[in-house]
């Protein structure tokens, strides 16, 4: 079984602060926040970036329980997984799989998502979402169009 991959969706980066690590991302290489929320399960923070054609998103972990919090404690800050946009999150997952496992299905900007299950391939997890033709092809967002930012 084989899923279209129709796009890197984001880059998902593990953080302690999204306030501290926002000095960086935002202020310093400055992209733009398009999104934010705070999810019920797991209990973390997302913070969306315009990267261009993708979005680098901040994954805070808003209690010691959590994967990402175990992933902090364990390897410091740093990239937590990619994504990439799929027809359908949960069957992507799946297909991706080594064993066709089911995946644990989740959300993000209001979209179904669902990980890899088992070992990180090459030491990188993977997660699919639904891919959105008008929201990801004919929507500015993930697309720079302004000039570049002024770096000190």
């Amino acid at each position: 079984m084989s899923t279209p991959i129709r796009r890197l969706d984001h880059v998902a980066i593990a953080v302690w602060d999204t306030d501290v690590a926002l000095l960086h991302f935002r202020d310093r290489l400055g992209l733009n926040v398009v999104h934010s929320e705070e999810l019920a399960q797991p209990r973390v923070r997302l913070t969306y970036l315009d990267a261009g054609n993708a979005f680098v998103q901040l994954v805070e972990p808003l209690d010691d329980e959590s994967d990402v919090a175990r992933a902090l404690a364990e390897n410091g800050e740093g990239i937590h997984h990619i994504c990439f946009g799929v027809d359908d999150a949960v069957v992507g997952a799946q297909a991706l799989s080594a064993n066709g496992a089911a995946a644990v299905a989740g959300t993000g900007r209001g979209r179904v998502s669902a990980f890899v299950p088992g070992p990180a391939a090459h030491g990188v997890r993977i997660e699919c979402t639904q891919f959105d033709w008008a929201a990801d092809v004919e929507s500015p967002l993930g697309w720079l169009t302004g000039e570049p930012a002024e770096h000190s």
